[in-house]
């Protein structure tokens, strides 16, 4: 048995899923950086300050997932998530395409815990946290996307 087989003893699923969220929290911070560069307008500097933000996050939720791979035994992958790039650039937009990105996220975080669920109090909690974290921030992003004074959710089959 290698040592690389031996550290990771069973637990590559778990490393495969650990890499899919690194790579899709990587395409975060190019798709919230890219944002961040095409905002125009009277509100650009706190709209630009948030996007700048969330890439920031994204790189410390891909720095997080990476440790826990290595923890495993794991290897860190390479790649990268998907990046779609629509030419649509308006803050509805944006907004919008970031709600999808981050429910695509939560999905992943959600399918770690099930698979992590007890197994490990440590990739449990490490599952638990991130599922609040992106669940926080589908909130923020959907108040984002409601008009002044409207109170009910975001529904994006609604506004199409």
């Amino acid at each position: 048995m290698s040592k690389e087989e031996k550290a990771v003893g069973g637990n590559e699923r778990i490393i495969a899923l650990l890499n899919r969220i690194m790579e899709y929290e990587l395409a975060g911070v190019v798709r919230y950086t890219h944002y961040s560069l095409m905002v125009f307008g009277y509100n650009r500097l706190p709209i630009i300050s948030w996007l700048s933000g969330q890439a920031d996050e994204s790189l410390a939720h891909a720095h997080k997932a990476g440790e826990m791979i290595t923890h495993l035994g794991g290897h860190p992958s390479l790649g990268i998530g998907p990046l779609l790039e629509t030419h649509k650039h308006d803050i509805g937009d944006i907004l919008r395409e970031s709600l999808e990105h981050e429910a695509a996220a939560l999905e992943l975080y959600r399918e770690l815990f099930k698979e992590v669920e007890g197994k490990s109090v440590m990739l449990e909690e490490y599952a638990r946290n991130m599922i609040y974290t992106e669940e926080l921030h589908q909130g923020e992003v959907n108040k984002m996307l409601r008009k002044p004074g409207d109170v009910s959710v975001f529904s994006a089959s609604a506004h199409k």
